[in-house]
Order: structure tokens, then sequence, then C-alpha cells
């Protein structure tokens, strides 16, 4: 009798990192078994800049192939699994990347690029974000490079968008998008985190959310216990339901302080602007005890399992989900015929 095919490993996957990347670090992300991680290539570098970045990231896959490889569609979740390796994903926190010319959206999707904020904190080209006094929603430009994100299969990235703008977005894309590393603001009211108004339609529209591990997004910052966000999760699970939510942890990890200005600052202003956080701590702050690197997804895990939950609950939450969510996402809209002319 034929032995019966064993199901492959729930994935686990990151919605959302920001490190000062080392073979270090990706080997961390083997001993965690992480399959899959969404990353920040570019802030506000412009288009050439962010060539460089990816560049760089071409010699990386190069260097440590036995470790990482360049992801493109969700079918490379299941290469990453089969070959021990983990699949990196680009994204932009910012639209800085494509300046003004829609034309970008398509070359820089070809190029790798899977997730694209609409604003970083500010105003942009195409939308607003979380730290503006005003949210006019999205722009006609936004409205514009949303159609072209969705023909092309670039993600709609609100995170650090503000509230109407956020709720433009879902309204106006025809595919859903994603909050890829944020929380319930109704459990900390920090400036990043969403409205329930916002988490409802997001996930009534079939998006997702990515639930941060960043202390300024987090109960408590550093000191959060790892009970009180299964707590949170649980509560997240009530209101929008399992299938809306992920992981994005937002791990910064060794990065030098000097990078939160850059990340805040950008070229838009000769000031520091401290943002999120404590002026007087502008730097990166301390991670909670019980994750520090990409180790510790386990622990997570096993937390949300001793707080209850089932355990497709959890493999939908530390991977199952983003797994779905890219098999929906990364692949164009196919071209329409041209109707023969009458």
């Amino acid at each position: 009798m034929k032995a019966p095919t064993l199901s492959p490993k729930p994935p686990r996957i990151d919605g959302l990192q920001y490190a000062n990347w080392s073979e270090k670090i990706f080997r961390q992300m083997r001993a965690g078994g992480v399959d899959a991680v969404h990353v920040t290539i570019t802030y506000h570098e412009t288009f050439r800049e962010t060539v460089l970045n990816i560049e760089a990231w071409n010699r990386r896959f190069e260097r440590f192939a036995d470790l990482i490889f360049q992801g493109r569609t969700a079918a490379d979740i299941a290469i990453a699994q089969a070959t021990g390796r983990t699949a990196i994903f680009f994204g932009s926190q910012n639209p800085s990347c494509i300046e003004d010319d829609i034309g970008l959206v398509q070359v820089l999707h070809t190029l790798g690029l899977r997730f694209m904020q609409l604003s970083y904190n500010n105003q942009s080209l195409l939308a607003t974000g979380c730290y503006e006094a005003e949210d006019p929603g999205l722009t006609r430009m936004g409205r514009a490079v949303v159609a072209e994100m969705n023909r092309v299969g670039l993600v709609v990235d609100m995170s650090h968008s503000g509230e109407r703008s956020t709720l433009d977005a879902i309204a106006h894309s025809t595919r859903p998008i994603a909050i890829t590393h944020a929380n319930p603001f109704t459990w900390h009211p920090a400036l990043r985190n969403k409205s329930d108004k916002v988490l409802k339609a997001l996930a009534e529209s079939g998006g997702i959310l990515g639930l941060s591990l960043y202390p300024h997004h987090l109960k408590g910052g550093s000191g959060c216990a790892l009970t009180e966000f299964c707590e949170m999760v649980a509560r997240s699970v009530d209101l929008v339901g399992i299938g809306a939510l992920a992981i994005g942890s937002d791990l910064c990890q060794d990065q030098p302080d000097s990078v939160v200005e850059w990340m805040r600052t950008g070229r838009w202003t000769k000031s520091v602007d401290f943002g999120e956080g404590s002026a007087d701590a502008p730097g990166f702050p301390a991670m909670p005890g019980w994750f520090q690197d990409n180790r510790h997804f386990g622990t997570i895990e096993a937390g949300l399992a001793k707080f209850g939950m089932s355990e497709a609950e959890v493999s939908a939450i530390m991977g199952g989900n983003w797994a779905n969510f890219f098999t929906r996402s990364f692949d164009a809209v196919p071209a329409q015929p041209e109707r023969p002319a009458l």
C-alpha cells in the first residue's frame, strides 16, 4: 500500500523587516524556520538609489545562496521550504522610488518589488501619512497609481498612512490591500496603529494586517509581556476574523540609531523628527525580551497556543494567511484580448 503524502509544514512568514542585513541574520532566519520575509529595500530613495539597493541585494543573494534567494511569486514559499532557505520579497515604505512617474510601477515590479506604501508618515504625491494634521485621502495620482499597482501585482501597503487615505485605498483598490506592520489603536493608541473602522474595512475587503512587534506599537513598549501580545491577537481575531491576521514584526535588528533619523527625516526637513517614541531617546527601542530576532517566532507560536488558539489558527497567523495573500496578490492581471474590428 502506498504511503500517504504528508502535508508540507505550515510556513512561517514575516510581513516586514528592516534589518542591518548580515550572514548572522540570515542564519538566524534559518534557525528560526522563517520561510519568507518581506524586507524594506527603500524608504526615501529615488528610483536610481533604489536600483543601487537592489544591486546590493543581488550580491547578497549570490554570496549567501545557501541561505536566501529572491522571492517573486507565492510558489517561492514552497521552494524555500524544500531547499531550506528563506525567500526575500522586496518592499518600499514610501513611493519615493517611483518619483513622479507612474511607469516606474511596472519597472520596479519587474525588478522584484512586491509591496509599496503610499505614504510614510508625511503627505506624499499619492496619499497622506499618519503624522499629518489633515488627511484629504488619496490624491489624483494616488488613485492612478493604485490602479496600476493592481494591474501589475504590486501590493498596496498603508502601514504609515492616515485614516481617510487608508479607507480610500481599501475602497479604490480592486485587489485586497495590506497593512504590513501595525496593531489596533484601541489596544495601544500609537499614531501608527489602526482604528477598528479601518481594521473592519480591511478584513471585509479581503485584506490583511501584519501584527507588529516594534515596541512603539506595543502596550507597555519594550516591557510588553507575551501574554499581553497574545491577548491582543485574540481580541483582533474576535474583531476581524482569523483570516485577516498575520505577523509583521517590523524587526530592525542591528541597525545603528542613525538609521532612525533617515527613516523619519529623510530629506524633507533640516531638523531631527523624532516621530514615534520619546525625543529623549530617538534611537531604536529595545525589543521585548521574548522576541529579539528571527529565532524567536516559535515563542510567539507557543504563546498563542498556550492562550488557547488551535493549531490551525496559530499556523494561519504565523504564515498561512500571508501565503494565501501572496497567491492572490503578486501575479499581474491578465491582459484582455483585443476585440476584433467589426
